[in-house]
């Protein structure tokens, strides 16, 4: 048992490698807050979250003056009662998006330090029910990419092992969303898994005009396919689809997600670790899935995803979209098309704090004791 006496705060933003684009918006950067904590023993664990190109400062903004100065003199291995006490402190700004980001870089610092202590890996210190997952790639399914390139990736990975791609759709008609996912489907065949997602874009009466459309291209599931606060639509929406429902990576309390499993509004839930809080609340939500008899795909984030998914028994897909790879070396290990989690003590990633320091997008936050 030791008490935490240093907590450090760094931000690099990321440029991604490729334009990503949905039927809302572009993810132009990626601002990774990441926390570094010390305990007395020496004991160093590491946590991050991200953006997808604002917000950042105002994470770094909570983080500085609100949660990291109250972690000093903390017992390092209370993490539910660090967590709890930091939902009670920023309670004024909770539930929501800032707060959770903020919340899940210390908390996921926190288990890594309990992983390393422990000498376990996350993938076995959280539940240790598998020891690989498979991928499906987001990658070459962004929207604006035309048919003969999203067939030209989606050949490349099947190559590789990969057992399914995500397809962006919201076009301004249904027809041009219909001709680009039946080419897909003809080029990889009927055994090759196609996700959809429309990133929050439908109404109702738009989305359901679309399911039979889905379910004759034998979609996967139908990903965020309405306001994600608007649960009721959900469960309408499910009535009538024959294609799985997904949600959860534009949701960020286990509540949340308890009030759609309980009104039959998803088929799949899709945590975000860095959304919900951290990696304390993402394995509620797994086992409340579970419960449900529902799985959880999670969102982004597949570096430290894939040690969650292979720590729960419902845990079906691995997103597969590089994020870290310009500052962690690359412990995830891949072999055709099925992901594997580091062996290493901790959350699984080996951060580079050189690369950290040359793509920094702010002077590094020391708390002491």
């Amino acid at each position: 048992m030791a008490r935490i006496e240093r907590v450090e705060i760094h931000m690099v933003d990321l440029k991604p490698k490729v334009l990503r684009t949905d039927a809302i918006q572009s993810f132009v950067s990626q601002e990774t807050p990441i926390v570094r904590i010390t305990d007395s023993e020496g004991a160093v664990g590491v946590g991050y979250s991200y953006t997808i190109g604002t917000g950042g400062p105002s994470v770094i903004a909570l983080l500085e003056h609100t949660l990291a100065p109250r972690l000093i003199g903390r017992e390092a291995e209370a993490i539910q009662s660090i967590w709890n006490d930091m939902l009670f402190t920023t309670h004024a700004t909770a539930v929501g998006a800032i707060t959770s980001l903020a919340m899940a870089a210390v908390d996921t610092a926190l288990w890594d330090m309990r992983c390393k202590k422990a000498g376990l890996p996350l993938s076995i210190m959280a539940g240790g029910a598998r020891d690989s997952v498979p991928l499906y790639t987001t990658e070459g399914g962004w929207l604006h990419i035309e048919p003969e390139a999203l067939i030209e990736d989606a050949l490349a990975v099947q190559e590789r092992g990969f057992l399914g791609s995500k397809v962006k759709i919201g076009k301004p008609h249904l027809s041009e969303d219909r001709a680009r996912l039946m080419a897909l489907r003809e080029a990889v065949g009927p055994s090759y898994e196609i996700m959809v997602d429309a990133n929050q874009s439908f109404t109702l009466g738009e989305a359901i005009r679309r399911t039979d459309m889905l379910n004759e291209a034998g979609v996967g599931w139908f990903e965020e396919p309405l306001p994600a606060d608007d649960i009721e639509a959900h469960v309408q929406l499910a009535r009538h689809s024959k294609v799985p429902i997904a949600v959860g990576e534009s949701m960020y309390s286990l509540s949340q997600f308890k009030d759609y499993l309980t009104r039959g509004g998803a088929s799949i839930v899709q945590a975000d670790v860095a959304r919900v809080g951290g990696i304390t609340p993402w394995l509620k939500i797994a086992h409340l899935a579970e419960a449900h008899n529902v799985a959880i795909c999670p969102h982004f984030l597949m570096e430290l995803h894939v040690s969650l998914v292979c720590a729960v028994q419902n845990a079906r897909w691995l997103e597969y979209i590089p994020q870290l790879d310009l500052i962690a070396e690359d412990s995830m290990q891949i072999t055709d098309g099925w992901a594997r989690p580091s062996s290493k003590p901790g959350i699984g990633i080996d951060w580079d704090w050189s690369a950290i320091a040359d793509q920094a997008a702010m002077t590094p936050i020391d708390i002491r004791s």
